[in-house]
């Protein structure tokens, strides 16, 4: 979705291209803490469902629901102070008010967001990830229609330009709500107990709490260090600004791909684990990264060899002029991705191990030490010294490279191989417990 929009927009306008995504990280750091304790039911849904507890699943799923009600209005509440926050930030006022109008609509995302991400658990969790692959590619196509339309007012749609962006996200994020709570009303999953979504449990939301606020903290604090990041960006101008968004948008076609490899090494870990099946869960986290490594491996070489490639799309609608000037910037930029992509991957896959696992504590201490990096070396490298966008992707490149090594070192550990988040007294359900080895 954020790839179509910034395509659009770049037909449209390019300070459109400039505002929406400082704008859109601002609303994914706001997310994110919740949106981390949410998608813990993942690991939760995994070990339940390797322990054979499938009873529980239901009630654990409320806890999420209960979490995404309490947090929700918040966060559309936190959406209407963009202005503040981007004026502050010291960017121009054309480039600020572009950014608060598109945060303000994109803020009704966020209760979606966090009811889907519940839902996407339960069938994430449990490994029938076909289904929240056809969620999200609905989705996902349904926003490219309705950006079309709504951005250049074609067939009898008004012309919104930015804020027709904002609405057609907004829409294709509530349409996986539904899409999801269609195919969970069917009786085939009946013996999770999912009419239970209305009930709340105490214990299991203070564990889903206890485990899922460090994961959510983890996720704030690497979202605000990047956000801060787009914010001293912002300050370089608009051209910096544009070509650093669509820099990230193509870095999107490396990143998105392992996150979804990661998900799915997050669950297989957590049900192996559930399972007492430790070498299960080495062989997943070594199999997943190995498929992360090459993908984002290949993707270096093109960005590289071909960095055209992924700007033809960018190109089509946009002024000639205006493109080829970013072009140059973007190019150079694309190097900075392809050096630390890998380890991008590198440290998207272990962390989805360790939260498999349980182990969010450890992810929350790293984020703690780290996630002041980029800003602060962009602000001293730019604001300081005057060293400019490329010092700003250097430091970038660096954060990366060194969140990826402290991962794999805490996989080479192995301390994670004998963490269990389920209730001690049901780690195994008696079915399992029957069956000799």
């Amino acid at each position: 979705m954020n790839f179509t929009d910034r395509m659009f927009l770049m037909w449209y306008d390019p300070a459109c291209v400039a505002a929406a995504l400082p704008a859109g990280m601002v609303l994914w750091t706001v997310v994110s803490l919740p949106l981390g304790v949410v998608t813990f039911a993942t690991t939760l849904v995994g070990q339940y469902e390797g322990a054979g507890l499938r009873h529980r699943i239901g009630t654990l799923l409320a806890q999420g629901y209960w979490t995404a009600f309490l947090i929700s209005l918040g966060i559309v509440f936190l959406g209407q102070f963009g202005e503040v926050l981007f004026t502050y930030a010291g960017h121009e006022a054309h480039l600020a008010e572009l950014e608060s109008r598109y945060l303000r609509i994109s803020a009704l995302c966020g209760p979606a967001m966090l009811i889907a991400a519940v839902q996407a658990a339960f069938f994430t969790g449990r490994g029938e990830t076909n289904r929240v692959m056809a969620v999200d590619v609905s989705a996902a196509l349904l926003n490219i229609v309705l950006d079309y339309l709504w951005i250049f007012g074609r067939l009898g749609f008004p012309e919104l330009g930015l804020s027709g962006a904002a609405w057609a996200s907004v829409v294709a994020q509530w349409s996986k709500v539904l899409m999801y709570t269609c195919q969970l009303a069917s009786s085939r999953y009946r013996e999770y107990r999912l009419a239970d979504f209305w009930r709340w449990e105490l214990p299991l939301f203070r564990r889903l709490w206890f485990y899922g606020l460090p994961n959510g903290t983890q996720f704030l604090l690497e979202n605000a260090a990047f956000t801060a990041f787009l914010l001293i960006v912002g300050q370089l101008g608009e051209r910096a600004a544009a070509a650093t968004s669509l820099a990230i948008s193509v870095n999107l076609v490396a990143f998105i791909p392992p996150l979804g490899v990661a998900m799915a090494v997050t669950a297989l870990v957590a049900q192996n684990l559930g399972a007492n099946n430790p070498a299960g869960a080495r062989t997943a986290a070594a199999t997943g990264f190995q498929l992360a490594a090459a993908y984002t491996a290949g993707l270096a070489a093109l960005y590289l060899l071909v960095p055209d490639w992924f700007l033809h799309l960018y190109k089509v609608g946009a002024d000639e002029a205006t493109f080829r000037e970013l072009r140059e910037i973007v190019i150079v930029l694309l190097r900075f991705v392809a050096a630390y992509c890998v380890f991008d991957a590198m440290s998207v896959i272990f962390a989805a191990v360790l939260r498999g696992a349980g182990d969010t504590p450890f992810l929350l201490r790293v984020a703690l030490w780290t996630a002041g990096l980029p800003a602060l070396g962009t602000w001293v490298g730019t604001a300081l010294v005057g060293w400019g966008l490329l010092w700003a992707w250097a430091v970038l490149t660096a954060w990366a490279w060194i969140l990826g090594v402290i991962f794999l070192w805490r996989y080479r550990l192995g301390g994670w191989e004998k963490l269990r988040v389920v209730e001690p007294t049901v780690s195994c359900s008696p079915e399992l417990l029957a069956v000799k080895p």
